[in-house]
């Protein structure tokens, strides 16, 4: 070691070093204290292995081979260095060390060689080292043939870095020449004595750092000020994976390689010239663009080694000095690639003027939130090698890198890029924790698309940059959307149940309790209600309320206003009377449909009311043959309610289309039977009602309707169940979670729907003698638009494919289509879709966008809110929502009408509402309020307040005070 490094380095005090021992012993630099914590935390791990393996052909003299690394192993004290303890861990260097060079041969194997010497490798790679004991440095010789050997190098990234690589090779050309030769010139005039070590480094970077300057402020101050500015508020990157990460990463990892063509490589350094920027520069920005059509983020950061190396007395050494740069770029504004590059730069910029604070000391500064799934500050590096790879002779031998993968991947996504002679080359390293390798093959495809299209046209917005192949493309807006079929006769729900009448007029249609109805019965009762609605007025396109009990009048009623031309709206008996005056007032009801005992919900009507149990007598006297309506699929069939985020539920119209287009389905779909017994689950102000009637009414199955004590999730419904031997069920969840298992041999079908469908529901009601599917859809899509059978227990179930004449786009915030695997938001298109919203032409001119994809006129696409993924069979993966909506035992319910609700209470300051809990523990809502008042006085007030306004499904379960402290419900 030289005793003179601080002069050399900074003109300071010289080094005082201890009286010679065996072993000397100094301080660890930053990056080796942070590796040896790490060694500490997972003792054993390969993870930190730095690892080459070079072919050698020719005439190999392995005396001068061994006595080569042996004269390096002197050269460098890091070589021989080892790790120990006394108050923090030091280094301590070996004054020798002799390296042994083991032989294997492996000539035996004939054509299996190259598979024998990658395992050799890759175990060699994954070979940990005792940082303790050492030495750090393993050399292993394989003999492949008679003149052909490779050469594994494996060093502990504590003592190495990939530059150093390049100086032990360089070396090795120097010292095996000399040594085959048998040169007996001293080694120094080969290769000049290294004026310092690294453990003079090590020294001189902790003391550099807290040296007081004239500015009165150290270099560490300086530095750490700069990065603390540049790094506040940073954000995680949410890269899309293939699985869940672990709680624990195993730091398994693969790589693939890519070679960009020499034209886009030669187009890339043009643009990057002609931007006064650098090609890493140019990289970068592309490689961040990519990140940001993955992920949809603005704020992009990524990891990037710099070689640390910015004094001439530390380009010879092999040693840790490699620093990670943090680059954190901009994308907010949807800036064109130039204007991205011209970010880049400045950033990248700043960086390189603050490279100097060791990585592991910005860390330690910044206290970022610990997370052991997740390396601190960034999950992806990027790097760029522009010095070309030059091709090594020593005497009687060829050199070349042999390419293996050690099996490793320290971060999420690696992404190294070098010049070649004539291209741009790479490797990708990624955790195979989170990656498939078909998804970063996707990737490697995307990023050169990517790169076509800037240099193309750098002034494009970023969002507009291609990245999809044209085939992606086709399957993705085209071959996955292929679901046109033709309706049977173009027919009307009601005239589809008129011609199954025909077929089966005795078969039972519904049954409640004791009672049955035949089809015949039930066409004749609704066609008398039909032509008595139309004598008083009702029309198409004329609104009719129903509040009817759960009892075949309710099936009646909904008959026999579609069949007379009207459009239905359903009015729940247990809703408040002030949501109740709303819908009436909001959609402005012709005529109401409802119970005498039922009246007192209505005093305020003022237009005509029908009592279908009172009026029944004089109605009967009306005709029984179907009447004449002249509905088309075009007009208007149902108004459903749900809950709105502006403060009041929303009406949303739907038309005969889509109604037909679900009857079509559900027989093809489910393979319905006249045998089936269908449940009727779900009440009429839901729209998975119409899906149980529909399913039932059109094929001749039997529809069993019960009161709502026989449909509570426990022995009463597996007790209907049983004892009707239902066949066709349609449940939410939260249900089927609840659901006491039963064998119940007469179910055939499940079909699990209104929210997001659990492995754990599949494993609990999965089985091989019934079929299970996993449905999707929104009210403006008239009920459903996806669905899945799944066909075994497996993963988180998909929500499958869209069913008949339905499209479905995956789309970023610019409505460009995402790659599969990649989440963006989900939209409808087709034939079930709803006209709009009714009285809110802007929240419909919201939601309801012009199609970009279909050139038809007036086509158009359904903003679900709802994010999603395709996976690379074409199902799609249902993941979360973009908004606070969100649904509890199948109610869509949007948080912010309770919060409106909630906030106008007198006593109530403010109030936040968030749902708690999984389908397990009956997920629920919680509201958060600070009150004007005593605590418990307004929950008292809040409970009848809620009770008074909001639907018993949007009540909260419990309230919490501003001290956060739970009162339940």
């Amino acid at each position: 070691m030289s005793e003179s490094i601080f002069s050399s380095l900074t003109g300071d005090e010289e080094l005082n070093f201890s009286e010679e021992t065996e072993v000397f012993v100094f301080p660890t630099s930053f990056a080796q204290q942070r590796l040896w914590f790490l060694d500490q935390l997972a003792s054993g791990n390969p993870f930190y292995n730095v690892s080459t393996a070079l072919c050698l052909k020719g005439s190999l003299n392995f005396t001068a081979l061994k006595q080569t690394f042996n004269e390096i192993v002197r050269r460098h004290e890091t070589l021989r260095t080892t790790f120990v303890m006394v108050q923090q861990p030091v280094q301590a260097i070996a004054p020798s060390l002799s390296i042994p060079l083991p032989l294997i041969d492996i000539r035996d194997f004939d054509q299996e060689s190259e598979t024998e010497v990658r395992r050799i490798a890759t175990a060699e790679a994954q070979h940990p080292f005792n940082l303790t004991t050492g030495p750090l440095l393993r050399v292993k010789l394989l003999q492949v043939d008679e003149a052909e050997y490779v050469l594994l190098l494996n060093l502990h990234h504590i003592v190495a870095d990939g530059w150093s690589i390049g100086v032990l090779i360089r070396e090795l050309g120097v010292l095996y020449k000399a040594f085959v030769e048998d040169n007996r010139c001293p080694m120094s005039t080969l290769l000049p004595e290294l004026p310092i070590q690294y453990a003079d480094f090590a020294q001189w970077q902790r003391e550099w750092l807290q040296a007081v300057g004239a500015n009165g402020c150290s270099p560490l101050q300086t530095q750490l000020a700069y990065w603390q500015k540049q790094l506040d508020g940073i954000s995680v990157l949410n890269l899309p994976t293939d699985r869940v990460r672990p709680a624990v990463p195993t730091y398994r990892g693969a790589k693939q390689f890519l070679e960009l063509p020499h034209s886009l490589t030669q187009a890339l350094e043009t643009l990057s010239y002609q931007e006064d920027v650098t090609l890493f520069m140019t990289m970068l920005a592309a490689f961040q663009t990519l990140l940001y059509r993955y992920t949809q983020q603005e704020d992009i950061v990524v990891g990037s080694a710099i070689a640390n190396r910015n004094r001439s007395e530390l380009e010879g050494l092999i040693g840790f000095f490699v620093n990670s740069l943090v680059l954190r770029s901009d994308l907010s504004g949807n800036p064109t690639f130039q204007e991205l590059l011209n970010r880049v730069r400045e950033v990248t910029l700043g960086a390189y003027s603050h490279q100097d604070l060791p990585f592991e000391k910005l860390v330690e500064e910044l206290h970022p939130e610990r997370d052991l799934s997740r390396h601190p500050l960034f999950q992806v590096v990027f790097s760029l090698q522009n010095t070309p790879i030059e091709a090594l002779e020593l005497p009687g031998l060829k050199l070349s890198l042999f390419d293996f993968d050690n099996k490793i991947a320290k971060l999420d996504l690696e992404f190294h890029l070098w010049r070649d002679l004539e291209t741009l080359k790479g490797e990708v390293v990624y955790s195979t924790d989170l990656f498939d390798q078909s998804t970063i093959t996707r990737m490697l495809g995307h990023f050169q698309i990517l790169l076509e299209s800037i240099v193309v046209n750098p002034k494009q917005c970023i969002s507009d940059l291609a990245l999809l192949t044209e085939k992606e493309r086709q399957q993705l807006l085209i071959d996955w959307n292929d679901t046109k079929k033709s309706y049977p006769d173009n027919k009307c729900f009601h005239q589809l149940f008129e011609a199954q009448v025909k077929q089966t007029p005795d078969a039972t249609a519904l049954v409640f309790g004791n009672q049955q109805i035949t089809y015949k019965e039930l066409n004749i009762r609704s066609n008398q209600l039909a032509h008595y609605l139309q004598k008083i007025g009702v029309e198409t396109e004329t609104l009719v309320g129903i509040c009817v009990e759960r009892t075949p009048e309710m099936i009646i009623g909904l008959l026999g206003i579609l069949k007379a031309g009207g459009a239905y709206l359903p009015l729940d008996p247990s809703y408040p009377q002030e949501r109740l005056d709303f819908m009436l007032e909001d959609a402005q009801v012709s005529v109401l449909l409802t119970q005498e005992k039922l009246l007192d919900n209505f005093t305020e009507f003022s237009n005509p009311i029908i009592c279908i149990d009172r009026d029944w007598t004089t109605i009967t006297q009306y005709s029984s043959e179907n009447p004449n309506s002249y509905v088309t699929l075009e007009n208007l069939a149902y108004i459903i309610y749900t809950s709105g985020s502006t403060g009041q539920p929303k009406g949303i119209l739907i038309e005969h289309r889509g109604l037909s287009n679900l009857a079509a389905d559900q027989i093809e779909v489910f393979n319905l039977q006249p045998s089936n017994r269908i449940l009727q689950f779900a009440s009429l102000s839901f729209d998975a009602s119409i899906f149980e009637i529909v399913m039932a009414l059109q094929i001749g199955a039997t529809l069993y309707l019960a009161n709502k004590e026989w449909l509570l999730p426990g022995k009463a419904l597996l007790q209907l169940l049983r004892e009707k031997a239902i066949t066709h069920i349609t449940l939410p969840p939260a249900l089927l979670a609840v659901l006491p298992i039963e064998s119940l041999p007469a179910l055939q079908t499940i079909i699990c729907a209104g929210e997001s469908c659990s492995e754990d529901i599949i494993k609990r009601w999965w089985s091989p003698s019934r079929k299970f599917f996993n449905a999707y859809g929104l009210t403006e899509a008239t009920v459903w638009s996806t669905v899945a059978e799944i066909k075994s227990v497996s993963a988180k179930p998909p929500i499958g494919r869209p069913i008949a004449n339905t499209e479905i786009y995956i789309l970023d915030k610019h409505l460009q289509p995402v790659p599969i695997g990649i989440s963006g938001e989900l939209y409808i298109a087709g034939d079930g879709l709803a006209r709009g919203y009714l009285n809110r032409p802007e929240l419909t001119g919201k939601k309801f966008i012009p199609n970009p994809f279909n050139g038809k006129k007036g086509a158009r696409l359904y903003k679900t809110g709802d994010l999603a993924r395709y996976r690379t069979d074409g199902n799609i993966e249902f993941l979360e929502r973009v908004d606070n909506q969100v649904k509890i035992r199948g109610f869509r319910i949007e948080l912010s009408e309770i919060e409106t609700v909630i906030n106008q209470h007198n006593n109530v300051e403010k109030a936040i509402v968030i749902a708690q809990g999984n389908l397990y523990d009956r997920k629920h809502l919680v509201a958060y309020i600070v009150s004007k008042s005593p605590q418990e006085q307004t929950i008292i007030e809040l409970r009848q307040f809620l009770k008074e306004k909001l639907p018993e499904y949007m009540i909260t379960k419990s309230f919490c005070n501003s001290g956060f402290s739970a009162v339940n419900g």
